[in-house]
């Protein structure tokens, strides 16, 4: 499975934006995927996730603010981001599980930075 993120961006604190995660060679609604973060001098942090079933999860930061999608059609996962804060700044990732269960496959990162 190869992953690529798009969508980032500067926007003002109380706008939005909309990250897009396609994947080729590989099925998306077979995998538990998945938006990561990582702010400059933090640890890295599952923002989303959704799994196969369409069963989602999301930090309790962004939760009310960001909703996470899948489009099959496409096999594109998306991360539609509202109300975005200046502690959202971050580089943000998209991930994929393998067999075992564990965060295997990862896109480039993209670029968010929320000004005050």
């Amino acid at each position: 499975v190869q992953l690529q993120a798009s969508g980032g961006g500067l926007v003002q604190a109380g706008g939005s934006l909309r990250l897009s995660c396609a994947a080729s060679r590989g099925d998306f609604s077979r995998h538990f995927t998945g938006w990561f973060r990582q702010a400059p001098g933090k640890q890295r942090e599952l923002v989303a996730s959704i799994g196969r079933s369409g069963t989602t999860y999301y930090v309790g930061s962004v939760k009310g603010r960001f909703t996470i999608s899948r489009d099959n059609a496409d096999n594109t996962i998306y991360l539609q981001m509202t109300g975005l804060k200046p502690e959202d700044t971050a580089v943000y990732s998209c991930a994929a599980t393998g067999p075992t269960g564990q965060w295997t496959y990862w896109g480039q990162g993209t670029l968010v930075t929320v000004s005050s």
